[in-house]
């Protein structure tokens, strides 16, 4: 049966209220079901033509699928709506915001039901008390999380890995959550003020290392994560203690990893050198002299040699031998361009590193919009000389080719005409001046989208010939970190909206664009037990209005431990997401309930 993708109407949802009283006033009859969706249009994940059917769910596990018998304690009637899989980040950074919140947005406000964290190789455990400040410089730097809100927000009762998962395992959230073991702080944790200042380990250090990373593998990491990203620096400017791990480092790990029960190896290779092939065919040959899967970040440059396709050959060489198992090393994708959100608001804006401006920085939103829009302080700021100093991002905001207002809803393919650049040869002004005047709309409150990767020759074209590919897997929300940079968590309403139903050429299936976000995070994370509906698969399901979803532009919030700004991005179409069986959003709004897990290591499939 095919979908109709045409207006559906809202779900209603029956509580389980008992039927009107009959005559006799009999007992209404035992629930076979926690919950039923029933007449829904089923999207199995596995990429299968989509189907009309019933999903039970009772014990946090789906019980029954096709045309369902029996009662529920709950009912939601899902005519003309689809029913599918909860969906799957493998990477986000909400190894803070997983211990000082029960709630893990934006993802779980976009479908998804798991989140992998530990990503990059950056987090805050193993960490010794007297270590904290580094941890917190590292994190501020590379994710973009303010001091203070990891001061007010994290009360590090933890020390080892182990504790740091019990205090993850101990609190409530509404999604579950998995943490890979962090290169950086293991780093430091062993090594001290020489891990900070990247020397190289002595075998004392390696073995340490090796025990640690066994330890954490057995209580429950999902394996190992590093990065070599030159853009990966700390606040204070250094970079990260994992940036120059050499082989015998990274082959140490990886044999305890294996040991102790397996697990998948988590890389950043430095994206913006065209050299970056040596260390990610380093990390490659460990891997497969040690036995454990890789997945690590692909992005597309906009122009220029297309270095991707090294990248790509390497994953290609590497799995040519995987056999029915599937591909062993993935290329982690994200769907539309990789990039950074300025404004008044954000961390950054095409003149935060200019002195003048920086002279009023400090002043209230509105204050400062006044300021700004005197002629004399325009003046004055566009004549400025940009600072040296600051973030490494900060010198990519004024990509006037590559920068274009994000409006409402955002368009996050927009045409090479609306650049900042082309908008100010449009005007007989200067790209300076263009960017000046609309960081200035909207009172201030106005947002650029700079697209500094994945958007090659101003097209989406060339990601679309990723999807499908087996050794590919998207990725890359990074939920829980650059609160004030980006907001790509929001990526799989990205994929329902325009690339399952808008894009005028090269779109997906809606069977295709599921798939991509549930069977195949799953497999690539060893999460066997999720990511498709079938009896016996966890009860992780997602209630979607298709016709009526909708990406709305990133909104400031400042819901943070001290105040904290971040970034907030909501939509329409999500009709109810389902964890464990439990309803934790209806329409859009989140309910109380909070059966998220922290999940302990990879998943076996259901028996």
């Amino acid at each position: 049966m095919g979908y109709d993708s045409g207006a559906a109407p809202a779900a209603t949802f029956d509580r389980g209220a008992a039927p009107a009283a009959t005559f006799d006033l009999g007992a209404a009859p035992a629930a076979t079901y926690d919950l039923c969706i029933r007449n829904g249009t089923i999207v199995d994940g596995l990429g299968g033509e989509p189907y009309v059917g019933d999903v039970a769910v009772s014990d946090g596990v789906i019980a029954a699928v096709g045309s369902v018998d029996g009662a529920a304690t709950r009912e939601i009637d899902a005519t003309g709506l689809l029913v599918t899989p909860g969906f799957i980040d493998l990477h986000t950074h909400y190894d803070g915001q997983a211990i000082w919140s029960d709630r893990m947005v934006p993802s779980s406000a976009h479908g998804v039901t798991t989140a992998l964290m530990g990503n990059c190789g950056v987090g805050f455990a193993p960490c010794r008390p007297e270590d904290h400040d580094v941890l917190v410089d590292v994190m501020a730097g590379v994710e973009d999380i303010p001091g203070v809100v990891m001061v007010d927000g994290l009360p590090w009762t933890w020390e080892t890995f182990p504790e740091f998962l019990d205090a993850l395992d101990a609190g409530k959230r509404d999604i579950d959550v998995a943490a890979y073991l962090p290169h950086s702080p293991l780093r430091v944790y062993v090594m001290g003020q020489r891990g900070v200042d990247r020397e190289k380990a002595t075998a004392e250090d390696l073995a340490q290392m090796r025990k640690l990373a066994a330890e954490a593998v057995e209580v429950g990491a999902m394996g190992f994560a590093s990065s070599r990203l030159t853009l990966h620096k700390s606040e204070s400017g250094q970079a990260i203690p994992s940036y120059d791990a050499g082989h015998d480092e990274i082959e140490a790990i990886a044999r305890d990893v294996k040991d102790a029960g397996g697990g998948l190896i988590q890389f950043v290779p430095d994206l913006v050198a065209g050299d970056y092939a040596p260390a990610l065919q380093t990390v490659f040959d460990v891997a497969a002299d040690v036995g454990l899967p890789v997945t690590f970040t692909l992005a597309i440059g906009n122009a220029g040699d297309p270095f991707f396709e090294e990248g790509l050959n390497l994953v290609e060489k590497a799995n040519q031998n995987s056999g029915e198992a599937g591909p062993r090393v993935t290329a982690q994708v994200f769907p539309r361009p990789i990039g950074l959100v300025i404004g008044l608001e954000l961390s950054g804006n095409p003149f935060v590193l200019y002195p003048s401006y920086r002279e009023l920085a400090h002043l209230p939103l509105a204050e400062r919009v006044a300021e700004m829009r005197k002629p004399e302080v325009r003046e004055r700021i566009l004549a400025d000389t940009p600072a040296s100093d600051g973030h490494p991002l900060m010198f990519a905001v004024q990509a006037w080719d590559w920068m274009f207002p994000l409006g409402e809803p955002p368009n996050y393919e927009p045409d090479a005409s609306d650049s900042i650049a082309a908008r100010a040869r449009a005007r007989g002004v200067s790209p300076l001046e263009e960017a000046y005047d609309r960081v200035l709309d909207d009172d201030g409150h106005a947002m650029l989208l700079i697209t500094l990767a994945n958007f090659r020759d101003a097209s989406l074209d060339t990601v679309a010939t990723l999807f499908g590919r087996d050794d590919v897997v998207l990725g890359l929300g990074d939920g829980g970190a650059h609160y004030g940079m980006i907001c790509d968590a929001s990526f799989p309403t990205y994929m329902l909206a325009h690339w399952a139903r808008d894009r005028a050429s090269g779109r997906l299936s809606v069977a295709e664009a599921v798939r991509e976000l549930t069977t195949v995070p799953a497999r690539v994370a060893g999460l066997a037990d999720r990511g498709r509906i079938a009896v016996g698969y966890k009860g992780d399901l997602n209630v979607i209005d298709h016709a009526a979803v909708k990406l709305h532009r990133p909104v400031v919030a400042h819901d943070l431990p001290g105040g904290g700004r971040r970034l907030d991005q909501s939509a329409d179409g999500y009709v109810a997401t389902v964890v464990s069986g439990e309803v934790i959003a209806e329409n859009g709004v989140p309910t109380s309930a909070r059966p998220g897990k922290l999940i302990r290591g990879r998943q076996p499939a259901p028996v």
